[in-house]
């Protein structure tokens, strides 16, 4: 007999969002003070880059959601999950909290919102990766559509005619090129804002209860069938798991893409122990699984979203600075020839043994060859904010006082927004007026 998958999956869903416990309503609070940091952060930055976005945007209510999720990937430090490979509080918790900053929806059905999109997202992910990214597309775009739309679907307590309404407009939504992030490209975000708004575009539409397609997913032209040529459709049906996807995230302390974290994170440990000078060096190989080598290999950089892409200068970086946050990605490193030099001399290769082991382990091992010192190495398969090697709470609380701080909030209105966040019954809108005051 054939599965139908779509019947199967939204049946999983709803089962499983009956299972919400403590523990993941206090992950999914988490992921939002998380997301309120990026979102602040990236809100301050693209007002310093490109102002007239917020011109052309900012009054248009539909749009809103297509900033938000815009901004808050911007700075490449919001959560994902490496299994899916996918980014996902950028365009879920923005959709999200877009269909609920009326007021509308309590906060117990915001948190089962993003626990049940993340959970949607993850699933539709690792069902297609990693032929969808080979094949070119952005997992971030078309799974965070999904992802988002039923977020907002959940949020809203939509029944089973209307989630599969919603769940078919959101797959024939689902879009977003690679190719985006190329050379000097600065719109990658632009695939996750658009994802949060496709989101909340195909949750209106599914509130209809329109009549869809019997599988939309395991169709002859569904989701399966289109957008991979290696499907796992058991991620699709098998609920038997209890554990959530949201708590197998990772949450990102360095600004550059997740693929060359754990290069980072082994570069930073030699350069504490080695008191590492980059004079001293004479060249770098960062040895890393297929999928972290190409389009993450450039030595050419030609901007900071290039930069943040780009494991050689993310790794020179950390060398000469110590720092790979936020901050560190700025024009001025940019043009500083000693980081310059260095991403020159770092060659990044495929280690078949990591690629077996992804994406279970996407780890990185760097061997630095010095002038007058030898050889030395270290490796890194769990880059800090991994959920085997987690932010501490305090970690995350200070990550986002820093975020939020350089977003133009006061150490008060940090503090209120943490407060507001663990309160039983928080305001979506009071968090999100904070946020988006001008």
């Amino acid at each position: 007999m054939q599965i139908n998958y779509a019947e199967t999956f939204l049946n999983g869903l709803l089962t499983k969002s009956q299972r919400l416990t403590t523990q993941t309503n206090q992950q999914a609070r988490n992921c939002l003070l998380d997301y309120i940091g990026v979102l602040t952060s990236g809100r301050k930055y693209m007002t310093e880059v490109h102002p007239e976005m917020f011109d052309a945007f900012e009054d248009a209510t539909p749009y809103r959601v297509l900033t938000n999720g815009f901004c808050s990937h911007a700075l490449e430090l919001d959560d994902g999950h490496r299994h899916g490979m996918i980014h996902l509080g950028a365009s879920i918790v923005s959709a999200v909290m877009e269909a609920a900053k009326d007021g509308s929806i309590k906060s117990v059905d915001v948190l089962k919102g993003i626990v049940m999109g993340y959970e949607a997202a993850v699933r539709c992910a690792r069902a297609i990766q990693p032929g969808h990214k080979v094949r070119g597309y952005h997992v971030s775009g078309t799974c965070g559509t999904i992802g988002s739309a039923m977020g907002v679907a959940f949020a809203r307590g939509y029944n089973k005619e209307q989630l599969k309404s919603t769940l078919g407009c959101a797959v024939t939504s689902a879009a977003g090129l690679l190719e985006i992030q190329e050379e000097a490209s600065e719109l990658k975000p632009y695939n996750i804002g658009r994802a949060a708004l496709d989101g909340v575009v195909a949750a209106q539409m599914g509130r209809l209860s329109l009549q869809g397609p019997d599988d939309v997913l395991g169709g002859r032209r569904g989701l399966l069938a289109a957008l991979t040529d290696t499907p796992h459709p058991e991620y699709l049906t098998d609920f038997s798991n209890e554990e959530f996807s949201i708590e197998g995230i990772y949450q990102k302390i360095h600004a550059a893409c997740r693929h060359c974290h754990p290069a980072i994170d082994a570069a930073l440990a030699m350069r504490s122990e080695l008191h590492l000078l980059p004079e001293q060096v004479e060249r770098v190989e960062v040895h890393t699984y297929k999928l972290a080598v190409g389009s993450h290999d450039h030595t050419d950089i030609r901007g900071v979203s290039s930069a943040k892409l780009s494991t050689p200068y993310s790794v020179a970086l950390a060398v000469v600075s110590g720092n790979a946050g936020y901050a560190a990605y700025n024009r001025d490193n940019l043009n500083d020839h000693r980081i310059k030099d260095l991403t020159k001399k770092v060659q990044v290769v495929e280690d078949d043994q990591l690629t077996q082991q992804s994406p279970q382990v996407r780890g990185a091992r760097v061997v630095l060859y010095m002038k007058d010192r030898g050889v030395f190495e270290a490796s890194c398969m769990y880059p800090k904010g991994e959920p085997e090697n987690p932010l501490t709470q305090e970690e995350l609380e200070d990550k986002f006082r820093g975020l939020a701080m350089y977003g133009g909030l006061s150490r008060a209105e940090c503090e209120e927004i943490i407060s507001e966040i663990w309160k039983e019954n928080f305001s979506v809108r009071k968090i999100m007026n904070i946020v988006c005051k001008r």
